[in-house]
């Protein structure tokens, strides 16, 4: 049972109740931006065949474009972070406890899986003087690869679908945002890895749902009060 709130404590919680859907727009947004564009420098610098890897490194281009993507990374993560806590402090204590511990539980793995890959590659990169051997590069580029496409992705698509659910079950999202999400989450569990590019889902999702939540935030701020 929920203890109700006293008068004195109503005022300052509903100013921040009424802050809260649109830091955790701002939050996604930048979230959104910074992992678009660290998926699409990645895809353009690193190749998909792990038995090149260590190739493209005598490109200074494509080398310095992974570089950039690994020093965006720490932002995108923290930015997510902050996402999963203003959106899990909107849902309050409507939260499903199952759903409420697969939205937290696979965001934080995503984070880690994402930061653990990038480590690694990040050692490569930084390490390479030429003298390193193909199966090195080829070891650390399946490393990456499976961290990310095989792990870190698939927790994206929980996090997409539990995220998805819990907003639709407390009227926080319209049908086709509803429809968009579980869409998004199916396709990313099954067709990463085999489809390129497909990744991006995530981000564009992301960026989707932050866009809706802003937009409602403006527009009725009354109505994201939640009761005492």
């Amino acid at each position: 049972m929920v203890d109700r709130l006293e008068p004195a404590q109503v005022g300052p919680l509903s100013r921040e109740a009424l802050r809260t859907p649109r830091a955790a727009g701002i939050a996604g947004i930048a979230f959104a931006v910074l992992l678009f564009t660290v998926l699409v420098l990645v895809r353009l610098a690193v190749p998909n065949d792990p038995a090149e890897a260590g190739a493209w490194l005598t490109d200074g281009n494509r080398r310095r474009a992974a570089i950039v993507a690994l020093n965006l990374m720490p932002f995108a993560g923290i930015a997510f972070l902050w996402f999963i806590g203003v959106v899990r402090d909107r849902i309050g204590a409507g939260e499903d406890r199952l759903f409420a511990t697969v939205f937290l539980g696979s965001g934080l793995l995503f984070i880690a899986m994402l930061f653990a890959g990038g480590a690694v590659a990040g050692g490569l990169i930084l390490s390479a003087n030429g003298q390193q051997s193909d199966d090195v590069w080829s070891f650390g580029r399946r490393v990456t690869h499976t961290l990310f496409n095989v792990y870190a992705m698939r927790m994206a698509a929980i996090f997409t679908i539990s995220t998805t659910t819990i907003a639709t079950r407390l009227g926080l999202a319209p049908r086709w945002l509803s429809v968009l999400g579980l869409t998004t989450g199916v396709i990313l569990m099954f067709a990463v890895g085999l489809v390129a590019w497909v990744e991006l889902l995530f981000p564009v999702w992301v960026l989707v749902f932050s866009l809706h939540i802003l937009v409602v935030s403006f527009r009725s701020p009354t109505a994201n009060v939640q009761p005492a």
